[in-house]
């Protein structure tokens, strides 16, 4: 069902007026005509008509594509931008006043995007300036290549690789060129780009609700940037399949909506649409280039990954690619202030990115030659595996739980980070030198900090490297050494990562389960009785995090009352698998009580 949608903005007909307020005052390059609300123009600061000797290229549209087209004003891109209402071709009188303001004896140039009203508008204002005595020149781009190819005047839509339109034409008038070869360029450029979306959901204008029309599990191939219906509308799919649609879409031999064939040289932009994240941009960015090289045999001089040209807050991205040659690089790589123009692409790119090999540590050797030994364990080693792997296995099993409670009182991945520690340390266990008390410890320290990352890898890291110091001091390991081994690392935690007992994290499971071990001990216990009595103690540590306010960690951002019967995730981790480290040596020794 439809909703109210959520938006951080105080009268909806003012968001324009006010994004250009903000605009300005971020970037002291930029500057706006005092004309709001009917006449809304970004311009360069430093252009005066009556002086500005070079070409000014302006171009604009309706709002809600931010950062297009008033983000890409500036020196060596776009001389004005022209904005309307969301949504809604900027009036006449407004794109009239921007051509006023800077266009010098040298003449404009209007770079507009292939929607009605844009051309239209546009189109008159650009007549009205001819017969005012003003050099002008328009060139329209429809770079869309989602839907057949039109059979009617509409043509193709104006989409992201617009902004590549704009960046040769400013490069071309920057450099000083006359008013018809800035025009001949730009039109040539717009020629060579090809785009098409995908949206995974639709946008949300200011004051309005939100459309349902895209529900759960779906995608939209197509979407138009305002939210006009696309090409199909199928099931979400993984996105490596979505890029591969999208290129072949793009390429295609039987539209040649764009000049490419099997070893053209390109450039490739991924847009985002206006709520995609970076990761998912360069994520998909990842996986174009190598389908164009592989599957389409082309070379990639440049890639532009970010937002452009947005849909408000539509979910999805878009790619354009277009055809490079040594001039439209060159322009691409001019030097622009336009501050949303995305810096460090400029020059060559290698075909193949290779990795840089990890240094070597120190230990290298030492683990290779441990690893191609062969293996016979003795009496310790046949326990440390056990319970190893009795570890392993019952912090995999509770992984859902851990996610559970942690989504209620931190960032819900608990689960799915100790998870990750507990599978790689059983593939890795084949490698550990079992015997070896103390250089197992630090192996599984290890294989944690490679795989789980976050606070938690560390610290467990940290709480082997202690008990790692702790162990190799002595060449036959008791169990008060074990006890100490322990009593280091709860040390070593609690110093590094700020925790003492009672701050709702793992030492509060840990702590009560060294001083029960070392308690038993010094009473005479026998040691798997002491170890058992303090794995009880760890799971009743545990469970008394329930009733604690939190110290540390995520949690002591959470209001007391959310935290409530809950315990500490962190915690319950620590005690369950201490617990299956005790259960599992018991039944070692004691088969029968399995």
């Amino acid at each position: 069902m439809a909703y109210q949608g959520k938006k951080l903005v105080n009268d909806p007909n003012d968001v324009v007026t006010e994004f250009i307020e903000g605009l300005v005052e971020t970037y002291p390059g930029l500057q706006y005509l005092d004309g709001f609300p009917q006449i809304k123009v970004v311009l360069r600061a430093d252009v005066l008509s009556a002086t500005y000797d070079k070409v000014a290229v302006i171009s604009g549209g309706g709002g809600g594509h931010e950062p297009a087209q008033a983000g890409f004003v500036g020196p060596g891109m776009l001389t004005a931008a022209i904005c309307g209402d969301v949504f809604t071709s900027p009036p006449v009188d407004s794109i009239l006043a921007g051509i006023r303001a800077v266009t010098g004896p040298k003449g404009c140039l209007l770079i507009v995007t292939n929607y009605t009203g844009d051309r239209l508008n546009f189109g008159l204002a650009a007549e009205q300036a001819k017969a005012e005595g003003y050099k002008v020149e328009m060139v329209v781009v429809g770079d869309d290549c989602a839907l057949p190819p039109p059979r009617g005047i509409a043509g193709r839509r104006g989409l992201a690789g617009t902004i590549l339109v704009h960046k040769v034409a400013g490069a071309a008038a920057d450099a000083g060129l006359h008013l018809a070869d800035v025009a001949a360029e730009a039109k040539h450029a717009s020629e060579m780009v090809g785009t098409m979306g995908v949206a995974l959901s639709v946008c949300t204008l200011p004051g309005q609700v939100t459309s349902d029309r895209l529900g759960p599990g779906l995608m939209e191939l197509g979407l138009g940037i305002h939210g006009e219906p696309g090409a199909a509308v199928v099931d979400l799919q993984p996105v490596d399949v979505v890029v591969s649609h999208v290129l072949k879409q793009i390429l295609s031999a039987e539209t040649q909506y764009v000049p490419i064939t099997r070893g053209s040289r390109v450039v490739l932009m991924i847009n985002g649409l206006g709520a995609t994240p970076v990761m998912e941009l360069m994520i998909a960015a990842g996986k174009a280039v190598p389908q164009l090289q592989l599957e389409h045999g082309l070379a990639i001089d440049r890639v532009y990954t970010g937002s452009f040209m947005t849909s408000l807050d539509m979910a999805g991205f878009s790619i354009s690619i277009m055809k490079a040659d040594p001039a439209i690089l060159a322009r691409l790589d001019a030097p622009t202030r336009a501050p949303c123009w995305p810096v460090g692409v400029e020059g060559d790119r290698p075909p193949t990115k290779i990795p840089v090999p990890v240094p070597a540590s120190n230990a290298s050797s030492k683990k290779e030659s441990i690893v191609s030994e062969p293996r016979k364990l003795n009496e310790l080693g046949c326990i440390l595996q056990v319970a190893i792997e009795a570890a392993a296995q019952e912090i995999i099993n509770l992984t859902e739980k851990l996610n559970e409670w942690d989504s209620k009182v931190g960032d819900g991945d608990c689960g799915s980070t100790m998870y990750r520690g507990a599978t790689t340390i059983l593939e890795d266990i084949k490698c550990y030198p079992l015997n070896d008390a103390a250089e197992t410890v630090n192996e599984i320290g290890a294989s944690l900090r490679r795989v789980m990352g976050g606070t938690s890898g560390i610290l467990y890291d940290i709480f082997c490297k202690a008990a790692y110091a702790s162990l190799k001091q002595n060449q036959v390991i008791s169990s008060r050494q074990w006890a100490t081994a322990l009593e280091a690392s709860v040390a070593a935690v609690s110093k590094y990562g700020g925790a003492v007992a009672g701050y709702r994290t793992m030492l509060d499971a840990l702590i009560p389960a060294s001083e029960v071990l070392r308690e038993r001990l010094d009473a005479g216990d026998d040691p798997l009785k002491a170890l058992l009595l303090s794995s009880e103690a760890a799971v009743t540590g545990a469970e008394s995090t329930k009733n604690m306010r939190a110290l540390a960690g995520r949690s002591s951002y959470i209001a007391p009352d959310l935290l409530s019967s809950v315990p500490d995730p962190g915690a319950m981790a620590a005690a369950t698998w201490y617990r299956a480290v005790a259960q599992a040596v018991e039944s070692k020794f004691h088969p029968s009580k399995n």
